[in-house]
């Protein structure tokens, strides 16, 4: 997580929660946040909004005692992603910090929902694995 927020320039301390669950969990979850009645890998909930790439934090965002910004939540369905970890062939570490580096970077402002977006965001979480010694190339 770490190293996703050092590569994305962010400068301020942060903090991110990650739950680990299973299928029937992040089912629930993204029912009932997205209307999707089924399960998936990863959901992200990120807490900042973003202005031409960089966090919009106010004074409020940063909690007084860690002086740290919560940039959001991060569930993984763990039963998925051994599910997609024999299936694409990965080792389950991989397949975890894959979903983990996915999830963080929806938190720092990346999405995939154009081919430009896609490209961008796809190519700084392979370069982030590859750094991790993750890569699966």
């Amino acid at each position: 997580m770490k190293l996703c927020v050092k590569k994305n320039g962010f400068s301020t301390p942060c903090e991110v929660y990650v739950t680990l669950t299973d299928n029937e969990g992040i089912r629930k979850l993204n029912r009932e946040q997205r209307g999707i009645d089924r399960p998936t890998d990863v959901l992200s909930f990120p807490l900042l909004d973003y202005s031409e790439g960089k966090p919009r934090i106010e004074a409020g965002d940063i909690d007084p005692d860690s002086g740290r910004v919560c940039i959001g939540d991060i569930i993984i369905s763990v039963e998925k992603a051994l599910e997609q970890a024999d299936e694409y062939g990965h080792s389950r570490e991989r397949e975890i910090a894959f979903l983990a580096v996915h999830g963080i970077l929806h938190l720092l402002g990346y999405d995939h929902e154009t081919k430009d977006d896609e490209t961008v965001m796809f190519s700084m979480q392979e370069s982030i694995l590859e750094e991790m010694g993750l890569s699966v190339k």
